[in-house]
């Protein structure tokens, strides 16, 4: 088959809608439940792509979880440990294959922004994962395959209507790609080139040493650009993202924005919020929007004590702003990437207090030096890759 209908595009009144091979060859997905529509295949084609090139850098299997054309998150399949298992709502005897501990870190970097995603996997879907999937609220997920127990689990959501494409693995797309704006079509070479640890080798700053690990978090960050929406930074740790800034028109903005979703999620290991009393009634979605409150701002500053009631088994003791920033203080080992360069160095400032200590970007700006004198005062190691990803 080279064509399938959508039931719209972007919006409703985008009619007629579809996706189809304009070569004539058949389409290398297959739609195993559900309707996806336009915008579910835009995020299912770029989280593919992401998971694909992850997997085939570092040889474990990833997951991704997209909103919107970019990823909320994006993670290798490492083990979770406990604390991780609270903060991503899993319980601890909860099995957990490799590839659902990496949708269980992509979806746990931002669970306010992945709330509605679009899923990517690597490998064939698994039980394991398709369970931790299956009480989340997300519009779809593409994968090379499913495990016929697992396939049933995703077809039980939505009532049913729950969207699954399996997508050919061995798919190579045409090196040249083309789009329509205004009637008028833009063509371009693919973005194929690859993206590994032999990017960093240009280290400008005083120190030089990169260690494994944050070679292997900085090279994650670039292949997550790679898929975001300009422009953007991504902040890594640990083999998981944990920040992105996308469509900012100001990279300080991305900086920014990424910076305070990574240290939200850095604070949210912090036992007194690990601990708060949600009543056992609340579901996920409620208690990550109470979470991303209780780190914003105090009980006392959103809302009177009957709200509160209706998500606590009791009010909880505020957490203070000294309290966050010692916390925050603490943090290290964070990597970061940029799909262009800095132009000033606020954005490493910014990026140091989220404990940043290891940076990629292109290079190429008037105030590089800048850039690299501001690192050389916090000690940061930064690599320049000499390679723009703008993705529009």
């Amino acid at each position: 088959m080279n064509e399938l209908a959508l039931k719209y595009g972007c919006n409703p009144n985008q009619k007629p809608a579809r996706i189809f091979m304009a070569d004539g060859s058949n389409l290398p997905v297959v739609v195993l439940n559900g309707k996806p529509g336009y915008i579910n295949f835009l995020d299912a084609f770029n989280s593919w792509q992401l998971v694909k090139e992850l997997k085939e850098n570092t040889g474990m299997v990833a997951a991704a979880s997209f909103k919107h054309v970019s990823p909320a998150g994006a993670a290798l399949g490492y083990p979770l440990d406990d604390v991780l298992r609270k903060m991503y709502h899993i319980d601890a005897d909860t099995k957990l294959s490799p590839l659902a501990c990496a949708y269980a870190r992509a979806r746990g970097a931002d669970r306010m922004s992945s709330f509605g995603d679009y899923i990517a996997l690597s490998d064939v879907c698994d039980v394991p994962t398709a369970q931790i999937i299956k009480p989340e609220v997300t519009d779809g997920i593409i994968a090379p395959g499913y495990e016929p127990e697992a396939l049933d689990i995703l077809k039980t959501k939505k009532n049913g209507n729950y969207n699954v494409i399996a997508i050919d693995p061995d798919y190579v797309p045409a090196s040249l790609e083309h789009k329509q704006v205004f009637g008028i079509t833009f063509e371009q070479g693919r973005n194929s080139l690859k993206i590994d640890s032999s990017m960093l080798e240009n280290i400008v700053t005083e120190n030089k040493t990169l260690t494994d690990a944050q070679k292997r978090d900085l090279v994650l960050s670039l292949i997550a650009l790679k898929y975001t929406q300009s422009n953007s930074v991504c902040y890594v740790q640990d083999g998981q993202v944990i920040g992105v800034g996308a469509g900012q028109q100001s990279r300080i903005h991305c900086t920014r924005l990424a910076g305070q979703k990574a240290d939200n999620w850095q604070l949210r290991h912090m036992p007194k919020v690990l601990d708060l009393p949600f009543r056992s009634d609340v579901s996920k979605p409620n208690r990550d929007n109470a979470i991303d409150v209780y780190l914003g701002d105090t009980p006392e500053d959103v809302s009177g004590d009957e709200v509160w009631a209706e998500i606590f088994t009791h009010r909880p003791d505020p957490l203070t702003a000294a309290e966050k920033k010692e916390w925050l203080s603490k943090v290290t080992g964070v990597a970061l990437g940029s799909d262009a360069f800095f132009p000033f160095g606020d954005n490493i400032e910014r990026a140091h207090r989220s404990g940043v200590t290891a940076i990629v970007e292109p290079g190429g700006s008037i105030r590089d030096q800048q850039v690299i004198d501001t690192c050389n005062r916090y000690g940061i190691v930064m690599a320049f890759c000499g390679l723009r990803l703008f993705h529009h």
